[in-house]
C-alpha cells in the first residue's frame, strides 16, 4: 500500500503541484475542493502519468459540516495518513475599513477554520502512532501588512499563529509542522493581471520547497518555509 497525503483545495494551483510532487514519490493522495470537473480531470492525469491513486470529494470546505464530511470521507479510505496539507484558502481584496461586510469572516471560515477544523478531525491517528506532518500553507501576507490585504491578512496571520500553537502541542507526539509562507505565485488568483510569469513564483517550487521539509528525519523539523519571487513581493 502507498503512503498517503491528504490535500485541501487541491485541483488547482499549490495543492495540485504538492499531490503531483508527492505522486512522482509514489504517494496517493485524497483532496477536495468546489469543481468536481476540476477533480475528475486531476484523478485521470495523476492516475495516468505516476500510476498512484487519488481519491476526491467534493466539499466547499468554508462550511464547517462540509470539513467533517471531508474528513469522514478520508477516514472511510482506511489510508494511513502521512501529511495533511491545509492549503484551502481565498483572497478578496480591500482595506479593513472599506472592505464590504462579511469578507472578514468569508476568509475565516476558508483560511482558517477550514484547518482548524479537518486538522483536529484528522490528527487523531498521528497521535497515536507517533508520527505525522502537518503543513499549513499560509501566505506572505502572515508576516507582512500590505496595502489592499484587509481581512486577508488578518487571517493569514492568524493560520500562522495555529502553527505555531499546534508545533508546541504535538511536538510530543512526533508530528511536526510547517507553516508555508508563499510570496505572489502564479495561481488562478492572479489571473488577469498585467505581470509577465516569470515575474511570479512556480506553483511547483513551492511544492518542492513542501516535499523537502517533509523528506527530513523526524529529528528535525522545518517551523516555517519564507519563499518569494527573486525580485521581491509584488
Amino acid at each position: 500500500m502507498n503512503p498517503c497525503i491528504v490535500v485541501s483545495g487541491g485541483s488547482k494551483g499549490i495543492g495540485k503541484a504538492i499531490i503531483e510532487r508527492f505522486a512522482q514519490a509514489g504517494f496517493d493522495a485524497i483532496t477536495c475542493a468546489r469543481q468536481k470537473a476540476d477533480l475528475q480531470k486531476l484523478k485521470e492525469e495523476i492516475e495516468q502519468q505516476y500510476h498512484t491513486k487519488l481519491h476526491y470529494k467534493v466539499a466547499d470546505l468554508s462550511q464547517k459540516a462540509a470539513v467533517i464530511d471531508f474528513a469522514d470521507f478520508v477516514h472511510q479510505t482506511g489510508l494511513e495518513v502521512a501529511a495533511l496539507i491545509n492549503n484551502t484558502g481565498v483572497f478578496m481584496p480591500g482595506s479593513v475599513i472599506e472592505e464590504e461586510d462579511g469578507n472578514l469572516e468569508k476568509m475565516m471560515e476558508t483560511n482558517l477554520y477550514s484547518a482548524y477544523h479537518l486538522t483536529r478531525q484528522l490528527i487523531r491517528p498521528m497521535m497515536a502512532r507517533n508520527s505525522g506532518y502537518i503543513f499549513n500553507i499560509c501566505s506572505i501576507a502572515s508576516l507582512v501588512a500590505y496595502p489592499n490585504g484587509g481581512s486577508y491578512s488578518i487571517t493569514k496571520f492568524a493560520q500562522l499563529g495555529m502553527s505555531k500553537v499546534l508545533r508546541e502541542e504535538v511536538k510530543e507526539y512526533g508530528i511536526r509542522v510547517t507553516a508555508v509562507m508563499p510570496g505572489a505565485t502564479l495561481t488562478a488568483s492572479w489571473a488577469g493581471v498585467d505581470l509577465p510569469a516569470e515575474r511570479l513564483m512556480k506553483p511547483e517550487d513551492v511544492a518542492e520547497a513542501v516535499f523537502a521539509a517533509f523528506s527530513l528525519s523526524k529529528q528535525s523539523v522545518v517551523e516555517e518555509i519564507v519563499i518569494r519571487p527573486q525580485l521581491g513581493d509584488l
